[in-house]
């Protein structure tokens, strides 16, 4: 079985709701966020173009940071889907500098929001989490094992998400852009589909 994942820029509106979902789901430490919403806007008044742009790990077809890992803890797997193995992941961040996205994070501070003393929800929640090792999104895994959709997905309001499992994902009235999308969507605004998961 493959995974696979559009996003439909001209149904983002930007709320966040994905950021929120995801953090809240996943419980990351400050600063942490496996998945954050750009923008930018385009053009001079009145003809301006404003477009949003999630950034998620895109688990490219030649991932980078499967290729630059040491320890081989950077790993993709028969289904699409690249993972972090937390046993063999020694913290050298050589995968951060690699991915073009911006999305791994390094999990090394032990703060929360409120400085050292941890609150109760958060006390319960880092410790889901290794320290010194590199971390992201993964489409809550465990969610996909049991038959269930990314929070994500299930929180778009715009609906401009889609998920599916094997074959190509598909839905109405969206062209697949050829190839990995790049930040140069920002430059190009009239590429306003793109793709997570390479199904090829």
């Amino acid at each position: 079985m493959r995974y696979g994942m559009v996003i439909d820029l001209k149904k983002c509106v930007g709320c966040m709701a994905c950021t929120v979902a995801c953090k809240a789901e996943n419980q990351t430490r400050p600063g942490i966020f496996w998945n954050i919403v750009k923008d930018q806007e385009f053009g001079e008044y009145p003809a301006v173009t404003r477009v949003f742009m999630p950034i998620i790990c895109m688990h490219c077809k030649e991932a980078p940071c499967v290729k630059v890992c040491p320890t081989g803890a950077s790993h993709k797997q028969a289904n699409g889907i690249v993972k972090i193995d937390d046993d063999k992941c020694i913290g050298c961040k050589y995968c951060i500098e690699a991915c073009p996205y911006g999305a791994r994070y390094f999990s090394g501070d032990t703060d929360g929001y409120f400085g050292a003393e941890l609150t109760a929800m958060e006390k319960i929640g880092y410790a889901k989490h290794k320290q010194g090792v590199v971390e992201k999104m993964h489409f809550l895994y465990p969610l996909l094992e049991q038959g269930k959709e990314p929070v994500c997905v299930r929180t778009c309001i715009g609906q401009s998400a889609v998920f599916r499992r094997s074959g190509r994902p598909r839905q109405r009235n969206i062209p697949f852009d050829q190839g990995q999308v790049r930040h140069t969507a920002f430059k190009r605004a009239r590429h306003r589909t793109f793709r997570v998961l390479p199904t090829c």
